[in-house]
């Protein structure tokens, strides 16, 4: 499990600045497509990772901020996003199609 959270942690730190992408959307570049809720895990985990992840930049697949309560604080992930750019009303991201990041469309086939 510690392996498939580290890979998880790789593709979210390449996530660049001001996107985002969706828990399945990491499952799908990591060939576990039917591994969304594992990538959850990993980002809920993330303070066990050697670098810094940037856990806010991964959301679910409409784009609310379901990580939301695992941050320090009620707003802390959408006061991230928002310091980048990505704008969030009611606990989702707004033109969540136009800053979604998606992986495999990125990086390739992993």
């Amino acid at each position: 499990m510690d392996n498939f959270f580290e890979k998880a942690w790789e593709v979210a730190c390449l996530i660049p600045v001001g996107r985002v992408t969706s828990y399945g959307a990491i499952a799908r570049y990591l060939g576990a497509a039917r591994s969304a809720r594992m990538v959850g895990w990993a980002m809920n985990n993330c303070s066990a990772a050697k670098v810094q992840v940037p856990a806010h930049r991964v959301v679910n697949a409409r784009g609310v901020l379901t990580g939301k309560h695992h941050f320090p604080g009620n707003y802390v992930m959408e006061e991230l996003l928002a310091s980048e750019g990505v704008l969030v009303k009611d606990n989702q991201i707004v033109d969540f199609e136009k800053v979604f990041w998606d992986p495999v469309e990125e990086l390739g086939i992993h």
